[in-house]
């Protein structure tokens, strides 16, 4: 990884010179419109050294952009580097008339958009593609205020899903030995439980009974694209202190018989909508099996991001809820048993209706995590009322956390259920819950 870093500095100091000798690069781009006039001739030019000086010097054209230009760059993209609805017309007609290979190439050129033979040319440039991704994460905020530049995010969509494809990436198990830099990005990124210091995270990556995962591209080594955090225990936890429990005396991890996903985080806001989840448990399921054959089950320990939000506005949730919150306000009812019962007699239909009932309008779960887990083809195996009793787990979940198992036999046959039929794997106490 830090020979791949080398490289690109050594390829960045070389390219400097036909930077100079070109006359570009000289001055910051301060508006859209002479970074769109380096993008038109980004794209008309043919030497493969002048190409990749001028990719180099968009770049920075672009790095150099007040952000206040950024919406009408991005609009320009939109607007002058779209296909030719004429052209587009005269081609198709034309393969219609006569479907050669040659006239097939011609209709897919003139209907790509220019916008791509852009983005593959400044991809050539060192640093490129780390440079693109962070383009895109400034492009996903004005989405919503300007659905016309959608046109100009398919096309990044598009295009980092091959650059992105399982053939390029490359995983890593990260211990307390990587290099601080990369050991510094899983601090800043890690989104589900918060990493406090560089003690914390050393109790994450250090003892035998953890492990950390993640994958990494050629072109961005220094950048985790996404992570797994893993817990080796001995049963599947319930709650999330059992996991973070500062007592507990570490199992040995050849004693482990499961192994909990409890934080998976995407780490890149820019390669959102391409998917590395399903790969990274895939394989790291798959190489915990090989080095430690005494794990029998793979699960996880789940948020339910949305679970809080959405039983404050039901209202057939209302009565419920009422109740919960005199359960939640008694001193003690953790330990009272007739209130922990009916704590979990509230929680849980309600969960199951959130889980099972409660769609978004293509058919998929309203909850984020289920997406996730479930495309990835895991069951939604047990409730945990009690999972996470910290003031963010109440506010977001009530409390609750869910276990998804990974049955590494029926993957497979889940996920393509779930994609094609829209079904949702669940264990039957919770199907019968939300009956």
């Amino acid at each position: 990884m830090a020979r791949a870093s080398l490289m690109s500095s050594l390829i960045s100091s070389i390219l400097d010179a036909p930077n100079k000798w070109l006359g570009v690069g000289n001055g910051s781009a301060t508006t859209a419109e002479r970074l769109i006039e380096q993008c038109q001739r980004l794209i008309g030019s043919a030497g493969e050294a002048s190409g990749v000086a001028l990719a180099q010097d968009v770049l920075a054209s672009y790095a150099a952009l007040d952000p206040a230009f950024r919406l009408e760059f991005f609009t320009r993209l939109a607007i002058d580097f779209d296909p030719a609805p004429g052209d587009v017309l005269d081609a198709a007609n034309q393969f219609a008339a006569d479907n050669s290979p040659r006239a097939l190439k011609t209709l897919m050129e003139t209907v790509e958009p220019r916008r791509r033979s852009l983005l593959r040319k400044l991809n050539q440039a060192p640093g490129g593609t780390q440079a693109l991704v962070r383009m895109r994460e400034a492009l996903l905020p004005l989405l919503r205020e300007n659905p016309e530049l959608k046109r100009v995010d398919a096309d990044f969509e598009f295009l980092f899903s091959a650059w992105f494809n399982r053939g390029f990436l490359v995983l890593y198990a990260i211990d307390w030995s990587f290099p601080a830099n990369v050991l510094e990005k899983l601090l800043e990124y890690e989104a589900v439980h918060e990493i406090q210091s560089w003690e914390d995270l050393k109790s994450r990556v250090q003892p035998q009974d953890r492990r950390c995962f993640s994958f990494f591209h050629p072109a961005m080594p220094d950048e985790p694209l996404i992570f797994v955090q893993v817990a080796l225990m001995k049963a599947m936890p319930a709650a999330i202190d059992e996991v973070f429990d500062p007592r507990r005396e570490p199992v040995k991890a050849e004693e482990a018989n499961t192994a909990v996903f409890y934080s998976i985080t995407n780490c890149q806001v820019g390669l959102r909508g391409v998917s590395f989840g399903n790969f990274l448990i895939k394989q790291v399921a798959s190489d915990l099996s090989r080095e430690l054959p005494g794990l029998k089950a793979f699960c996880t320990l789940s948020p339910v991001p949305g679970f809080g939000r959405w039983v404050r506005d039901d209202a057939e949730a209302a009565p419920a809820l009422a109740r919960l919150e005199v359960i939640r306000n008694t001193p003690g009812w953790q330990d009272d048993k007739a209130l922990s019962t009916e704590n979990r007699n509230l929680l849980e239909p309600l969960a199951a209706r959130y889980f099972l009932r409660e769609l978004r309008p293509d058919g998929q779960p309203i909850d984020p995590v289920a997406r996730f887990h479930l495309g990835n083809g895991a069951i939604l195996d047990r409730l945990n009322p009690t999972g996470n009793l910290s003031a963010r787990g109440l506010d977001e979940a009530l409390g609750l956390m869910v276990n998804y198992r990974y049955d590494l036999a029926k993957v497979e046959e889940n996920h393509e259920a779930y994609v094609n039929d829209g079904l949702v794997t669940a264990s039957k106490s919770i199907t019968d819950l939300a009956k």
